[in-house]
């Protein structure tokens, strides 16, 4: 058990938590939307952990990304048991999930990673698309934007005005999540067609 696989662990441990507060303590959402902000704000802290202390492996990658799906997808899911999204949303990005892991899985098996220098990726829009720091940052901002405001908007005692716009805004930010997630889906999806 590497440094950056407990940094994983405890990422999805706190959305684990924090999805509990939602069905079982109104009174806490705000404490579940800093449970969120914090785990999202981890999601690149495994990475650097694993450069830092000489942690960076293969294996490291694959368990970033599958946590990155279990803490996508346990907000999704919980959003759409809740009614506060629709149900096909937390559909499309476990489809998307899944094609593009599975996509990645055989790159995986030919020596190629979803980053970094033996990147699947050979296109240039490709590569901008799913291994850019900027497209990487402003789906992980748009992620953290939708999981965290749509607590927000939930939390008791919040003023009709005030949970209309952040509703609002959180909706926004739910949407521009999931074009982004499957906008980055696509180039692995094309790439993976000469692997096979």
């Amino acid at each position: 058990m590497t440094r950056a696989n407990v940094v994983a662990i405890t990422r999805a441990a706190l959305a684990f938590l924090a999805v509990a507060i939602l069905f079982h303590r109104p009174a806490f959402y705000l404490l579940a939307a800093v449970l969120t902000i914090v785990s999202m704000l981890m999601d690149g802290l495994d990475g650097w952990v694993a450069r830092r202390y000489g942690e960076v492996s293969r294996i490291g990658a694959v368990i970033d990304i599958l946590t990155d799906r279990i803490v996508e997808l346990t907000y999704w899911i919980a959003f759409a048991a809740l009614h506060w999204i629709p149900a096909w949303i937390p559909i499309v990005v476990a489809v998307r999930g899944l094609l593009v892991d599975g996509a990645r899985a055989v790159a995986f098996e030919r020596g190629l990673t979803a980053f970094g220098p033996t990147t699947m990726m050979r296109s240039r829009v490709g590569t901008f698309l799913v291994a850019s720091r900027e497209s990487r940052s402003a789906y992980g901002i748009a992620k953290a934007a939708a999981f965290t405001l749509m607590i927000v908007a939930y939390a008791p005692g919040l003023p009709d005005s005030v949970q209309r716009i952040v509703l609002t805004t959180a909706l926004v930010c739910v949407y521009v999540a999931v074009i982004l997630c499957v906008l980055r889906g696509i180039p692995v999806l094309l790439e993976a067609r000469r692997l096979v």
